[in-house]
């Protein structure tokens, strides 16, 4: 049992079609007005069929009021550290302190590359984004006297202005499944974000995966518990019976959510699916049901 003890946070993870591009914003309207804490957007600037997920994460944040929204996760690569740092915060002041920075080492390559970004190994993108991690927080640390001075192995930054300070403490959520990329995260993320249909196990993954987490967080001088754990849900459906994970009625979707929060340590619960109905009943009766179920059992 590995319950880390953070409150629970629900929301939705849409797709930033082109084509769609209103549904997508009216989805994310409809995940704020139902409650949902977060609205996520997948990243992937070299995907010609879909928004800029940059821009799109900005015009979601003026037409919503209290939901967090965040990138499902940022693609690195494409994007020098120093300016993303300030992007983020900048969108943080501007949505009142609801930005959250889902980032990633990068994927698909050829169409970075194809971009005019550089096509690293599995190895380096890991140690390219533990770089960009500490450059990103260096530029919103306005607290430090001086510039941020970073010379690395992938990027350099050369006496950088500090700040924006952002509204809030931007949590900075990694996207990882292989075992460096899990290291890294327990050492210096915020949150671990991954899918469960990509864990090679599925729920019979999470205690292998925390437990790498846990003992990376460890060796970094850090608490198990400073790292959040996330998980998207990309096949997820209400139905009358009980058919497999968030597959069946609310009730059952509420007491699978209670048990990964309370064996498995999972407290963030983004849902696929692109569907309005689903949405306002993920939050309108599932989040409250296992919120108050979590709450019973760690009363207990």
């Amino acid at each position: 049992m590995s319950d880390y003890g953070h409150d629970l946070l629900f929301g939705s993870f849409i797709t930033p079609s082109a084509s769609g591009a209103q549904q997508a914003v009216e989805l994310a309207v409809t995940s704020d007005r139902s409650g949902l804490d977060l609205v996520t957007f997948q990243d992937h600037p070299y995907q010609a069929s879909f928004l800029d997920t940059s821009t799109l994460l900005a015009y979601v944040a003026a037409r919503t009021e209290n939901v967090h929204i965040s990138a499902n996760v940022t693609s690195l690569p494409l994007r020098p550290p120093a300016v993303l740092a300030r992007a983020a915060a900048s969108l943080d002041i501007l949505s009142g302190g609801r930005f959250e920075l889902g980032i990633g080492a990068g994927a698909f390559w050829e169409g970075i590359a194809a971009m005019g970004g550089r096509s690293l190994t599995a190895a380096q993108g890991v140690e390219a984004l533990r770089e960009a991690i500490t450059v990103i927080r260096d530029l919103w640390d306005t607290d430090t006297r001086g510039g941020v001075r970073h010379h690395g192995q992938y990027y350099q930054v050369n006496g950088a202005k500090r700040g924006p300070r952002p509204a809030h403490d931007i949590a900075v959520w990694v996207g990882a499944y292989k075992p460096r990329m899990l290291a890294l995260t327990g050492s210096v993320g915020d949150g671990w974000l991954p899918s469960m249909e990509y864990l090679p196990r599925g729920v019979e993954s999470l205690p292998e995966m925390n437990a790498r987490i846990d003992e990376a967080a460890e060796g970094a001088g850090r608490s198990p518990s400073d790292v959040r754990r996330l998980m998207n849900f990309m096949n997820v459906q209400f139905s009358p019976a009980s058919g497999g994970l968030l597959n069946g009625p609310a009730e059952a979707w509420a007491e699978q959510i209670a048990a990964l929060a309370l064996e498995h340590g999972l407290s963030a619960f983004i849902i696929g699916g692109d569907d309005r109905a689903t949405i306002e009943r993920f939050g309108a009766e599932v989040a409250p049901a296992a919120r108050d179920m979590v709450a019973r059992e760690r009363g207990r």
